[in-house]
């Protein structure tokens, strides 16, 4: 029996055998100068034709996996198909076909490998948002030097039973579009609680487990336990744990689906919300009892373009999701681009430090007008529909920020503009910059990675990258405090209502650190619908009381570990229920 550690991203207790991710494509052999196996009538001109072509069908691929795909998976897909034929990479991979290029000649397989390893370590060099950008640099290469061979693209192995996917990491590609009713598990050797492998498996809702390191050298067929919530796994799983996975896999089948009323056990109301991308993902939120929309990624409406999309095409996208919650509450976000999402039209790819620079917000003052426009388009879609648009703006970090978003939204008729508090300086100053809007959200991916300068996507830092991480938690109180500070400061003028905090980050699907959320003063939760049965059930558990005083306990623990245990430790149900 072995025992194996990692970072659980996904809750499940799941039993089955293991099938490795198929290892890399082959490095292709270089060739010297004038080598005799290159035949004489293979041209520069003919091996250009070969590689645009290769990276022309692998973008397609690409695309015709995106339409098939919905949310994250859709996304994932769509910037990675935009790698896939990017000029610099293309252009680079060709020069070093000609005979005048430093080392000589080369294939078009061992040019475009060539290429493309100079591009990502030129991304990995600027470090943050873009270093993440090298996985996929690295599975494009991949796929375009399988196509040149007439091979198939590297994937998810085929199988005739369900089985748990072990790899060091998975591309975006494949992890947006894995068949759940195969894939019952994911188990990582590297990556981080908020990866690409994790996010996609919160979503698709599967157990998962990511930077535990030797998982990807076990043998395939080799019958393994997953514990999602404690991030073990274990082979040679003994009649305990074999009970174990029965119980929880009859208590997920007979888990309640979410009534959309959520109350802690006294009554208390805290509306559970949905993260969604599309129109697509807004009707399987709303079927799922969502009690509105937390968090619309508007990007998906820019992705996988050259040039910004006008704004009747906005106006069609956002009503599309409107329409699923008439009479709701949707909260929009305006356009996230920049660092690991990058636009030919909006952002600069050669800025030093992406993640620090010009993103979110922050593009308006590169390129103005595509904000204001945007804004245009939302207020139009509401106009066309019933739901309560509130619009706010990611990246923000001052109140000078947050007012002259407000006078924006004010300017294209929108009644309700917010900001999202992702920046650590918001929160600190969360009592200014929240007189200057009407709310605020918490995007804990972004902030936790912020508070404690680690990369989210990095394996070894995976314990820094928690949001349970006390001071994490001391900025969301922050925040919450700024909040109700601002509100009683326009007590007795027209803006004197509450301004309300939610929390539209991947901590919010936790349910144990949602009941944490709840007792620091967080009004509303947003999530993946997946998540919102568990969530509510745990939450139905406790009164208002009792969520504030494990609010105080995980504030003063010394860890984010031990802030965990604690709480998880006086929820009895999250065991129960394998969460």
């Amino acid at each position: 029996m072995q025992t194996f550690s990692g970072v659980g991203v996904a809750p499940g207790r799941v039993l089955g055998p293991v099938r490795q991710m198929p290892k890399p494509v082959q490095e292709p052999a270089p060739h010297a100068p004038g080598a005799a196996d290159i035949p004489a009538d293979v041209t520069v001109e003919s091996q250009g034709r070969r590689i645009k072509d290769a990276a022309k069908a692998v973008q397609a691929e690409l695309r015709a996996r995106a339409i098939g795909a919905s949310g994250e998976g859709k996304e994932v897909l769509e910037a990675t198909a935009l790698m896939a034929a990017d000029p610099m990479l293309v252009k680079s991979a060709i020069r070093l076909l000609s005979p005048e290029a430093p080392g000589g000649a080369r294939t078009a397989e061992r040019a475009v490998w060539e290429a493309a390893a100079t591009v990502a370590e030129s991304l990995k060099a600027l470090g943050g948002y873009m270093a993440e950008r090298v996985a996929d640099v690295l599975d494009v290469r991949a796929r375009i030097v399988s196509e040149l061979r007439g091979l198939p693209a590297p994937g998810i192995p085929a199988s005739d039973v369900p089985f748990i996917l072990a790899a060091e990491d998975l591309a975006p590609a494949d992890t947006a579009t894995l068949d759940p009713t195969k894939v019952i598990a994911l188990i990582t050797s590297s990556g981080g609680p908020q990866s690409h492998t994790a996010i996609l498996a919160r979503a698709l809702g599967l157990p998962a487990i990511v930077a535990a390191p030797g998982v990807d050298g076990l043998d395939d067929g080799t019958e393994i336990y997953l514990d999602g919530a404690a991030g073990t796994i274990t082979t040679e799983p003994g009649e305990d744990l074999r009970l174990a996975a029965k119980a929880w896999a009859t208590q997920a089948s007979t888990l309640a689906a979410f009534s959309g009323n959520n109350a802690l056990a006294d009554g208390f109301r805290v509306p559970l919300l949905a993260n969604v991308g599309t129109g697509a993902d807004a009707v399987k939120a709303a079927d799922a009892g969502a009690e509105g929309v937390g968090l619309l990624r508007t990007e998906f409406c820019f992705l996988d373009r050259d040039d910004e999309p006008s704004v009747e095409e906005q106006i069609a996208a956002y009503g599309a999701v409107f329409a699923a919650f008439p009479g709701k509450k949707v909260v929009v976000r305006t356009l996230d681009a920049g660092a690991d999402k990058p636009l030919p039209f909006l952002t600069n790819a050669d800025e030093p430090n992406p993640a620090l620079g010009v993103r979110g917000y922050r593009t308006d003052l590169t390129s103005p007008g595509v904000l204001e426009r945007q804004l245009e388009a939302i207020a139009a879609a509401e106009a066309a529909h019933q739901a309560e648009v509130w619009v706010m703006a990611p990246m923000i970090s001052t109140a000078d920020e947050a007012a002259r978003f407000a006078s924006l939204c004010s300017a294209a008729g929108l009644r309700t503009p917010g900001v999202m508090v992702e920046v650590p300086s918001a929160a600190l100053t969360a009592s200014t910059v929240l007189r200057e809007v009407s709310f605020a959200s918490l995007g804990t991916n972004d902030l936790t990675q912020y508070a404690m300068a680690a990369d989210r996507q990095l394996g070894p830092l995976a314990s820094l990258n928690d949001p349970w991480q006390p001071a994490v938690l001391q900025l969301v109180k922050l925040t919450v405090d700024g909040a109700a500070a601002a509100s009683t400061v326009l007590a007795g003028t027209a803006a004197a209502a509450t301004k309300p905090v939610g929390v539209c980050g991947e901590a919010a699907a936790d349910p144990a650190l949602a009941v944490v959320l709840v007792g620091l003063g967080v009004a509303t939760l947003s999530m993946s619908a997946r998540a919102l049965a568990a969530v509510s059930t745990v939450l139905a558990t406790v009164t208002v009381e009792q969520a504030r005083n494990l609010a105080v306990a995980a504030l003063a623990a010394p860890s984010a570990s031990a802030a965990r245990q604690t709480v998880r430790a006086q929820l009895p149900i999250l065991v129960e229920l394998g969460l």
